[in-house]
């Protein structure tokens, strides 16, 4: 019984020490971690993120405007709440302040190369010229359009904004579509 006992306690301690085979081949087959302090390597295809948060002039929250780039292109998707239904023209501008209740303070479009205004314009568009955002009976709209400048531009020293207008873009009146008044602004910012 003695003899019997050992032999137990000897096996377990054997059979302990050597582990499954599955265990054993998973890791065989698992790399080493990278060490802790190693930056993960950056993914050629990242997405970069802007994000203005929509205010009216008298500060109620109106909706975002999300910035997007990947790959060369700048992809602008927006969603407004709370403003009035219609035809509203809609732009980068070219400063990053929104100061209520004009707005003006966010300055011209986005126009780094000069162009003329309006996607209809035969002399080209500015950089943050858009297409009409349509905003329905309930105060909600969407609209999504890549961009012909380039995503840098908006984070620039002075940044950039985006501005709702009271009005349609006719999109070929220069500088601004004779689109109205600005009824919303945000300061895009990187998410």
């Amino acid at each position: 019984m003695n003899r019997l006992a050992w032999t137990a306690t000897a096996l377990t301690f054997v059979l302990a020490g050597c582990g499954s085979p599955e265990t054993a081949d998973e890791a065989a087959a698992t790399p080493p971690a990278a060490p802790a302090t190693e930056a993960p390597a950056a993914d050629a295809g990242a997405t970069t993120r802007a994000v203005a948060m929509l205010r009216t002039a008298t500060g109620e929250p109106a909706g975002t405007a999300t910035a997007s780039a990947a790959d060369g292109q700048t992809m602008i998707t927006l969603n407004v709440e709370g403003l009035p239904p219609g035809q509203h023209g809609v732009h980068v501008h070219m400063t990053g302040r929104c100061d209520p209740p004009t707005f003006e303070s966010a300055g011209g479009h986005w126009n780094p190369a000069g162009a003329q205004h309006g996607l209809e314009n035969p002399q080209g568009q500015h950089a943050g010229d858009m297409p009409n955002l349509t905003v329905g009976a309930d105060g909600r709209g969407a609209l999504e359009h890549r961009l012909e400048g380039a995503f840098d531009g908006l984070l620039d020293a002075d940044g950039s904004a985006f501005v709702v207008h009271a009005s349609a873009d006719d999109q070929r009146t220069d500088p601004s579509g004779d689109s109205g008044d600005r009824i919303a602004c945000g300061l895009f910012e990187r998410s």
